[in-house]
């Protein structure tokens, strides 16, 4: 079988530093061609990383290259414009999070997405840190042997911080105009604060939604919002409560974000680095306590030194060779706007009463 060729769509900040970066040092795939409306750009771009065709857009890269596999690096606000017509190339497409900007644009995208052979990955990295494919792994033998009793709660902890650290130091840019384009427009039901409420939480806290029913392996419904914006309780399909803490303080020269799953008699924890991190990869803590006498254990097993964006990357071409894969498909990421918009009415019905 021949290395899987890809073709990039767009390749800006995180084009470049989350995703091309990394395909362009991985033996296993070959990226051959970039789209970018940027010609001074691309053609930089493509002379650091080795891509041999740059075009001025992605119908002229469609036109004219056999891949196997798309990135396309957009803004989210651009997905439901520009996904029905990549679809059409029959290929898997990979996305950042989340899957559009609103629950009527997802749809919109899912719809094309049946009417093709296409695939649509959604780029929910977090779920490919080694920690994080260890951690799911671990949860789920728990939960079918019930070694440790029944899962009891999930609590996800993600404050603000330092998100780059440092991985934009090679960033390539240039002076170049970016054309006016079509975006997808914000829920229509909601008023011009809530629709800005709604597009921040989206943007910034889609990922521990997403983690929250990977870690559970089930979906899950908001089932209260505190009026400060702080805090989301949730409950599963099964009856399991959990929490997502967002921001209840914030760090400046540090990342801390962390999830606890809990069951009867132990805990899984993982701990998440910074988003854009190179070659460092989460830590995960198993502890069981047995009782009738057993000596607890807590055990910290040593991770690969692959950083999540890079295993994204693995698991896509994993995808690409027709294997399974932790990732985000397009289904599951439009439960993710169902449940944002779900937190933000409850949210601002709590700040109605306060």
């Amino acid at each position: 079988m021949r290395k899987p060729r890809i073709g990039f769509v767009g390749v800006g900040a995180m084009g470049q530093c989350a995703h091309l970066r990394n395909y362009a040092s991985i033996p296993e795939c070959n990226v051959v061609a970039i789209a970018e409306i940027r010609p001074e750009l691309g053609k930089r771009v493509a002379n650091r990383y080795g891509v041999p065709r740059v075009y001025p857009d992605h119908a002229a890269m469609l036109a004219e290259e056999e891949l196997d596999g798309i990135v396309a690096s957009q803004p989210y606000s651009r997905h439901g414009v520009l996904l029905p017509e990549l679809f059409e190339a029959g290929i898997p497409v990979f996305t950042e999070k989340p899957l559009t900007c609103s629950v009527a644009a997802g749809k919109k995208i899912i719809g094309a997405l049946q009417g093709s052979s296409a695939r649509h990955i959604v780029g929910y990295h977090k779920r490919s840190d080694p920690a994080t494919m260890y951690a799911r792994n671990l949860i789920a033998e728990l939960k079918a042997s019930r070694e440790l009793g029944p899962m009891r709660y999930v609590r996800i902890l993600m404050p603000a911080g330092d998100w780059i650290a440092g991985g934009f130091q090679d960033l390539m840019s240039s002076q170049e105009t970016v054309p006016v384009l079509e975006h997808d427009a914000l829920p229509s039901d909601m008023d011009e604060e809530t629709q800005r409420s709604y597009d921040s939480f989206v943007n910034y806290y889609i990922h521990q939604v997403n983690l929250m029913r990977h870690l559970l392996g089930e979906n899950y419904r908001p089932t209260h919002a505190d009026p400060t914006g702080t805090l989301m309780v949730i409950e599963s399909e099964s009856g399991v409560p959990g929490t997502i803490e967002m921001s209840p303080y914030q760090t400046t020269i540090d990342w801390q974000e962390e999830a606890l799953v809990a069951f009867e008699k132990g805990f899984v924890k993982l701990e998440l680095p910074a988003p854009l991190v190179l070659n460092r990869p989460g830590k995960v803590t198993a502890f069981r306590d047995p009782g009738d006498g057993a000596v607890p254990t807590r055990v910290e097993p040593q991770m690969p030194w692959v950083h999540a964006m890079r295993q994204q990357a693995l698991n896509f071409i994993d995808v690409l060779k027709g294997k399974d894969t932790p990732l985000c498909e397009a289904p599951e990421a439009l439960d993710d706007l169902h449940v944002a918009v779900d937190y933000i009415t409850l949210w601002k019905a709590a700040q109605a009463v306060e």
